[in-house]
């Protein structure tokens, strides 16, 4: 960077290179997951691989409470849209779990078989299936490229039923990218395949929201310069809307760290979730 201009953006949007171990977590979430669905598993309580659409990738995880569901969390997970799938982070399902609340995790298909938009779509699917199972209050959250995708849900082009829209009670984007016009600018374009005019579309911060939403958007405060900047732009770019939109930045937290507030139900990610 030179000065407030950034002139390498793949640098900007690296993560791994500036975490102290970055490059470990990925099997530690896959260890902590497994562990929580064998626990999930031998309780009952988890009923796997739901289809909410044709391909193999569309599918969901659906993690129970105790007794009857008060309604339900719905956490979409990131890798900038090309990596992972919903059993690297079972685990952060403990916290609304302990809430009462049951809990959704989707699959998707990664880019570049399909675009963002594509992916977009399918989220809007993954959560109008779940609420199909669920009744209640809807809350939903997302992490990174998760965190764009539930910030989507709120837009004036969300893919949700109107049905489902009025049952969405609060969303919390973590890590989540608002405007996706710089990632032209990046190396892994070749892999999202974004052009202008889609980048446009499918950037929650240059669309309307729909009335009576409430967002949260949370990073953690030692992330890149990038997504601090991004997390800032729905409480500017929104606050003359019909909705509730604010703004967190989570002390001594990062990248990979910031969603682990999703697995302890005393945690403030989860109280400002689900509204306790």
């Amino acid at each position: 960077m030179s000065g407030n201009k950034i002139t390498n953006w793949d640098d900007a949007y690296s993560n791994s290179a500036y975490i102290p171990g970055g490059d470990d977590y990925p099997a530690k979430w896959q260890a902590a997951a497994a562990a929580f669905r064998d626990e999930m598993r031998a309780a009952g309580r988890l009923r796997e691989d739901i289809a909410y659409g044709s391909h193999p990738r569309n599918r969901y995880d659906l993690f129970l409470p105790k007794t009857e569901a008060k309604g339900l969390a719905v956490f979409v997970h990131g890798g900038y849209w090309m990596a992972f799938d919903k059993s690297a982070w079972s685990h952060l399902a403990a916290g609304p779990l302990a809430h009462g609340y049951a809990v959704a995790m989707p699959s998707y298909v990664l880019t570049p078989e399909a675009r963002i938009s594509d992916i977009t779509r399918q989220i809007g699917a993954a959560i109008n299936a779940a609420a199909r199972e669920v009744e209640g209050p809807l809350h939903i959250a997302g992490h990174s490229a998760g965190g764009h995708l539930v910030s989507r849900m709120n837009t004036a082009t969300s893919p949700l039923d109107r049905d489902v829209a009025a049952r969405l009670r609060k969303t919390v984007s973590i890590s989540g990218l608002h405007d996706l016009r710089p990632l032209l600018n990046t190396s892994m374009n070749e892999t999202l395949r974004l052009d202008l005019a889609e980048a446009r579309a499918e950037s929650a911060a240059l669309l309307e929201p729909l009335d009576g939403m409430d967002i949260t958007c949370w990073v953690g405060a030692n992330e890149r310069p990038e997504f601090l900047r991004q997390n800032g732009l729905l409480a500017n770019l929104w606050s003359s809307f019909k909705v509730e939109v604010s703004s967190v930045e989570e002390a001594d937290r990062h990248h990979f760290d910031v969603i682990e507030g999703l697995a302890d139900p005393d945690h403030r990610l989860v109280r400002t979730l689900l509204g306790v």
